[in-house]
């Protein structure tokens, strides 16, 4: 898949793992175990490697207690660990600092954060994914479309990108991508998920369509997504980097408020109508007690009297833009064209510059 992460390694292959220098047996086998958990290729020292750059090129560094004094010297750099098992030696602060050491580990207390961090290696996490939400302020609104518009923009401009639909009620964004017959897993595969969900795994396994990829659901009976499910498999689509959009339900249960938890922004998709508005003011009063940038993005035609300034003050919501009109729409739909293809329609352009403002912002590159 392409993205915007320059030389990232395709999804799916392996960085180097992290430098494990010890003797000491009974760590080695704890230290080789996260390792295989993580799904990280570790290389194995007694000392500091004689050769050239080994030490400072390894991702991570795990340096065993019984190694502390034979990695004196050592060029410092970041990502050094001390690890051990003496839960209660006074010591082991100075030789941390002797080494340059990030911080200390004790195992087995410290084992799940290891993994995590081990596994960060493996996937070559670096910086997280910008993840856009996308609700709709009433039935029927055009959130859905907006987002798979979103996402199939982002993905023709290069991007890293995933599309995960978040509203079991809905239609199914495979079926707006026309991928519904594509190869892959789908929610009731990841409701059981708990713990760390690796990225990489989780996006090779999804159903590919227009150059992303798309969690969404089988055409089977509804499944409630738990919230420990809902976060692993965001984290682990926020590690790939690159953008990340969520179609959610409009109804705000824990799975969702899970979602709206683990967003940098929201978009509110309201149309120009005043029981749209009073209906969507529920909505973001709701979305606002968990998600803290949250923007209105105004359909029309409007109502008299009604234009996207005023539903925005209405709101009291930022103003994020006016979402267009695009003839055709549902034809291109009919035909197996989904929304934001056409990269000259209105409604691509409207995605094309969203994604221009919000990473000019700040967000993943």
């Amino acid at each position: 898949m392409s993205g915007a992460n320059g030389g990232e390694p395709a999804a799916g292959e392996r960085r180097a793992g992290p430098l494990i220098i010890t003797e000491d047996v009974a760590l080695l086998d704890d230290l080789l175990r996260l390792c295989a958990a993580a799904g990280a290729d570790p290389q194995v020292h007694h000392a500091v490697p004689e050769e050239r750059g080994s030490w400072e090129g390894a991702p991570l560094v795990l340096v065993g207690d019984d190694a502390a004094a034979r990695c004196r010297g050592a060029t410092r750099r970041r990502g050094v660990l001390l690890v051990g098992h003496d839960q209660d030696d006074p010591q082991v602060w100075r030789r941390a600092v002797e080494i340059g050491a990030d911080c200390v580990l004790r195992l087995p207390d410290a084992e799940g954060w290891l993994v995590d961090r081990i596994a960060d290696v493996a996937e070559g996490v670096g910086r997280p994914a910008l993840t856009v939400g996308v609700i709709g302020g009433r039935g029927g609104a055009g959130a859905s479309t907006l987002a798979c518009a979103l996402a199939v923009t982002a993905a023709r401009e290069g991007r890293r990108t995933m599309l995960v639909d978040g509203d079991p009620l809905g239609g199914g964004l495979d079926v707006l991508l026309g991928g519904e017959q594509s190869k892959g897993r789908r929610w009731p595969d990841f409701a059981a998920s708990r713990g760390r969900v690796a990225g990489g795994a989780l996006e090779e396994s999804l159903p590919s369509a227009h150059g992303l990829r798309v969690l969404s659901w089988d055409r089977g009976d509804s499944v409630v997504i738990p919230p420990e499910a809902m976060r692993s498999v965001l984290a682990a689509a926020r590690r790939r980097g690159g953008v990340v959009v969520v179609d959610l339900a409009r109804r705000v249960d824990e799975g969702v408020a899970e979602a709206l938890a683990q967003l940098d922004l929201g978009l509110l998709v309201v149309p120009g109508e005043l029981r749209a508005v009073a209906a969507a003011r529920r909505v973001a009063t709701t979305a606002g007690m968990v998600l803290g940038d949250l923007r209105v993005v105004v359909r029309g035609p409007y109502a008299s009297g009604l234009d996207e300034q005023w539903v925005a003050e209405a709101l009291e919501l930022p103003l994020a833009g006016e979402l267009p009109v695009e003839a055709g729409l549902l034809a291109d739909l009919d035909g197996g064209v989904p929304p934001g293809a056409v990269p000259r329609g209105p409604l691509a352009r409207f995605c094309s510059a969203f994604w221009e403002r919000a990473l000019a912002d700040g967000g993943a590159p």
